[in-house]
């Protein structure tokens, strides 16, 4: 199976709007009981993740997973940090990218592979504006073809 497929839970949409992602990473991630239950029920929420390395670990931050409704009084903070999981060459590699290059690290992902939560990162530098003007022209632009195509054959 190939990274990044798999029962799809939440995607960053914004992330490819701001960043050119230009490697991939799957992690699987440490999560409690009830914030599994959740996840499996799409109760996650991308939008403004961000990873960090810190102390050698990778953290997500920011990703929200809502509270499970059968939950009980021990129910997870949904803002926490959450550990990621990958391997100790994986991790070497980001630290260097994101230190040297100024490269940043974002969630792209959520979905369920094999009965586990794995999250998809994505190492991207970040847009000027005037990039994602230009995609957003390109991205109008071909619209428009496919219209006049679609017009065109009725």
């Amino acid at each position: 199976m190939a990274k990044g497929t798999g029962n799809v839970l939440a995607q960053n949409k914004k992330a490819s709007h701001d960043y050119f992602i230009e490697d991939t990473y799957e992690a699987g991630m440490v999560l409690t009981g009830t914030e599994i239950k959740a996840v499996r029920a799409a109760r996650v929420q991308l939008k403004e993740s961000y990873i960090q390395i810190k102390g050698g670990e990778a953290w997500v931050q920011n990703m929200h997973i809502s509270h499970f409704e059968q939950g009980n009084r021990f129910n997870h903070d949904p803002l926490r940090h959450r550990k990621l999981l990958l391997h100790r060459k994986q991790i070497d590699d980001l630290i260097g990218k994101v230190k040297r290059d100024g490269y940043t690290l974002v969630p792209l992902k959520m979905y369920i592979k094999d009965g586990y939560a794995k999250l998809l990162i994505g190492l991207g530098k970040g847009k000027k504006d005037y990039d994602k003007r230009n995609d957003l022209k390109k991205k109008e632009a071909k619209r428009d073809v496919e219209r006049a195509f679609k017009e065109r054959q009725h």
